[in-house]
């Protein structure tokens, strides 16, 4: 007998969120702003917009929980700091950042987590490992396109570019390989898993 299975089947979601009721994903949603938050304060001080592990968290969080509740956490994790909950990056919070030197890099996260969540379902993630680098890569650099772009607008083309993009090429790509190795191994992990 052959069985014939639907893509969705195959949709790479190793810990089953996509299956979870709203109050699972609700509670989620919260342990992914507190990822966020967390992951916020691992950073290197740098002026105008510091290096940290947010872009990290954001594009895993798009690819683990899928592309609609990665953004939703994203935007949640973004109406706490709105709200004055000191969750972004040394501790930044309240309307200040929207509108200084790091909104464009605030305003592109949800679309990253979005961007990488969906490419993770369309099968660039797992043991693709050179389509989840790539997936996770793109993400990234639309990341510094739309902050690197704002902050040209807020202090010039030259600056901005010296100061919001060319200091964080090479962390994303060593962000998006890392991403890459952990989402392989668990995608490994899950296929063993249902495989016995």
């Amino acid at each position: 007998m052959t069985y014939v299975t639907s893509a969705p089947a195959h949709r790479f979601d190793p810990f089953g969120i996509g299956h979870r009721s709203l109050a699972v994903q609700a509670v989620l949603l919260v342990i992914g702003t507190g990822v966020l938050a967390l992951s916020s304060q691992i950073s290197v001080p740098m002026v105008p917009v510091p290096i940290t592990m947010q872009t990290f968290a954001i594009t895993m969080i798009g690819v683990l929980y899928g592309w609609r509740l990665g953004a939703l956490t994203v935007l949640a994790w973004l109406g706490e700091a709105m709200i004055g909950l000191p969750v972004l990056a040394n501790g930044g919070a309240g309307l200040a950042p929207f509108v200084g030197p790091t909104a464009g890099y605030l305003v592109s996260f949800p679309l990253i987590a979005a961007l990488a969540g969906f490419l993770a379902e369309k099968g660039w993630t797992g043991e693709r490992l050179v389509l989840s680098f790539s997936a996770h890569l793109i993400a990234n650099i639309l990341c510094l396109a739309i902050g690197g772009a704002w902050l040209s607008w807020l202090i010039g083309l030259e600056k901005g570019l010296a100061l919001g993009v060319t200091p964080f090429i090479l962390g994303a790509v060593l962000k998006s390989a890392l991403a890459a190795a952990v989402l392989m191994a668990l995608g490994r992990r899950a296929s063993r898993r249902i495989d016995i």
